[in-house]
């Protein structure tokens, strides 16, 4: 369950982590208000469930409160990759010196957490990282042991960031000596602390993902998180009640529309639209897509009985989804055998009006049949390949020419 950055910027705050002075609205008017309260000149921001705000205009400056009910009025109800901004927050200005990248996530191959921070905070991390992965610091966590002061400090040295933005420490001192003149003190190295409570929050509210970007250090020394990203377990849910409840309104609506049809569905901000049978399969091919170039839109596990039904209700799912442009169907059979689930996407097509080219790639159990009756079928939008990469590289190529035409 993603959080929406106010809640995110909620968590932080109780933790004890700095943030900027905001409010939310779902008025124009209401926005003139806050912007009054925070001194005049604010942030507005769109509060939506997905990245690229500021590219499609949902994040901007006010010099006034009169300009901030203006700036509310424009985004409020914009269209953001298929979410409909209902809220905006309005966040006090900071003057920032400095900006950082940090982040918890769990990486469950390696069954523990990882630090990712960056000390080029503000912009794409996954385009630092690939152009050039040095500026990007990856530091696995012991989920038993967590991030202490001296985690914390580790993190902080590899990744570049000041342990402490007051001169007397930062100036010819490394971290774990700066750290140490801090606590001698009484003082804790600002930036070795948030990391530590950033750690709280993820453990405490039960996160798969804590991420600030950008953290920023500003003019008068204070290190405040000035973004947040938070995604919750669902699985522990049943430890914070009412959580679910307070956060489901405004969820993604396809999102809503897969869970009402039973649909393990996430939706993701790519063009590649992904089908697959089990949950490990279904990463795979994400990073098949990904490695392909290409951005896969969403993750839809259909389980081991991929029936047409299933099938049908997928596959509306995914096409209805404006920034697909290809779909991959990448199916492995085993107690489910692929000729059952061949019938089923034969089945699907009489009931789904396909508008997008759709690759199907099926292994295991049966294969041999299953591709039989789709070749039989003889859909001009279906095509198969035999190897997981041969699917991902056809799909996503499909994908860039759809992009380019249109």
């Amino acid at each position: 369950m993603d959080l929406y950055e106010h809640q995110a910027r909620e968590l932080f705050e109780a933790h004890g982590i700095v943030v900027p002075r905001a409010g939310i609205t779902d008025s124009p008017e209401r926005a003139r208000e806050i912007a009054r309260a925070l001194g005049g000149r604010a942030v507005v921001k769109a509060q939506v469930r997905t990245g690229g705000r500021g590219r499609a205009g949902g994040v901007c400056v006010a010099a006034d409160p009169p300009a901030a009910e203006e700036a509310a009025r424009h985004i409020l109800g914009m269209d953001i990759k298929g979410h409909t901004v209902g809220t905006v927050m309005l966040a006090e200005p900071c003057d920032v010196e400095r900006e950082f990248y940090v982040s918890y996530v769990l990486d469950r191959a390696a069954g523990r957490f990882v630090a990712v921070a960056s000390a080029e905070g503000g912009t794409e991390i996954e385009q630092v990282a690939a152009e050039r992965p040095e500026a990007v610091a990856r530091i696995p966590v012991d989920p038993a042991a967590g991030v202490n002061t001296a985690t914390a400090v580790r993190i902080a040295d590899a990744a570049g960031l000041p342990p402490q933005t007051v001169d007397t420490l930062a100036a010819g001192v490394n971290t774990a000596t700066a750290v140490r003149i801090a606590d001698a003190a009484g003082l804790p190295p600002q930036t070795v602390d948030t990391l530590v409570r950033l750690w709280q929050v993820l453990v405490r509210e039960d996160a798969l993902l804590v991420e600030v970007n950008p953290l920023a250090r500003t003019a008068d020394g204070r290190i405040v998180a000035l973004d947040g990203k938070v995604t919750l377990d669902d699985n522990a849910r049943f430890r914070h009640p009412g959580r679910g409840d307070a956060h489901a309104t405004g969820s993604d609506p396809l999102e809503v529309r897969a869970a009402a049809k039973g649909l393990n569905y996430v939706r993701l901000d790519g063009e590649v639209g992904v089908v697959g049978n089990g949950a490990g399969l279904v990463m795979s091919t994400l990073d098949a897509v990904a490695g392909r170039g290409a951005r896969p839109a969403n993750f839809l596990d259909i389980g081991g009985g991929a029936s047409a039904r299933v099938m049908a209700d997928g596959l509306a799912v995914v096409l209805s989804d404006p920034g697909v442009k290809s779909v991959l169907v990448n199916i492995f059979g085993g107690i489910t055998a692929c000729d059952a689930v061949a019938d089923g996407i034969v089945r699907a097509l009489d009931e789904v009006r396909l508008t997008k080219p759709l690759v199907v790639r099926l292994d295991g159990n049966n294969a041999a049949r299953g591709r039989a009756l789709l070749d039989a079928r003889a859909h001009p939008l279906v095509e198969q390949a035999t190897t997981m990469d041969g699917a991902a590289h056809r799909a996503a190529r499909l994908a860039t020419a759809a992009s380019t035409a249109a």
